[in-house]
């Protein structure tokens, strides 16, 4: 099953690769990973996405909460959240393609960044799903020249915040 997992860390040198070593080490794969500070500097959010069963997931959440640098941790896909995904693409504009580019663009709720005379580049802000399919649907109109994707990011719905505990 797929997890994602948020984790308040000291936003100190080598707090990332502890993580990420404490993954490797037991060969869990990290499918996206993002990492950001917060509204108090010495704290950064670092939001991954994994896969494995509930015990599997439980398991690593115990061995997170053991580093020095962890200060919470929160496996988002255990409660109601919002998850959203940013993309970054710029695509090539064919001249003879049988779509309009633009259509697609303004459909999916994507915003024009640069509309150069050759190429677009867009963004678009939505599930990893509807990424998939907006880029799928892009490809058809046009020839992808490079995607930057943030990978997801999640928050708790209403009240419920991940926090500090000071």
């Amino acid at each position: 099953m797929r997890h994602i997992i948020s984790i308040l860390l000291q936003n100190e040198a080598g707090a990332l690769s502890r993580v990420a070593a404490l993954f490797s080490t037991r060969g869990y794969n990290i499918e996206s990973l993002n990492v950001a500070a917060t509204e108090d500097a010495d704290i950064s959010r670092l939001t991954l996405v994994t896969k494995g069963s509930d015990a599997v997931i439980h398991q690593i959440n115990q061995q997170l909460l053991k580093l020095v640098d962890v200060v919470n941790i929160a496996d988002m896909t255990l409660d109601d959240h919002i998850e959203t995904e940013l993309l970054l693409i710029k695509v090539m504009v064919s001249g003879d393609a049988d779509c309009n580019l633009p259509d697609i663009i303004e459909s999916s709720g994507a915003r024009v960044l640069d509309d150069s005379p050759e190429t677009y580049t867009l963004e678009m802000t939505a599930s990893s799903e509807q990424l998939d399919e907006f880029i799928a649907n892009v490809g058809d109109c046009s020839e992808i020249l490079t995607v930057v994707r943030s990978g997801a990011m999640a928050i708790a719905r209403g009240h419920t915040v991940l926090g500090t505990g000071s």
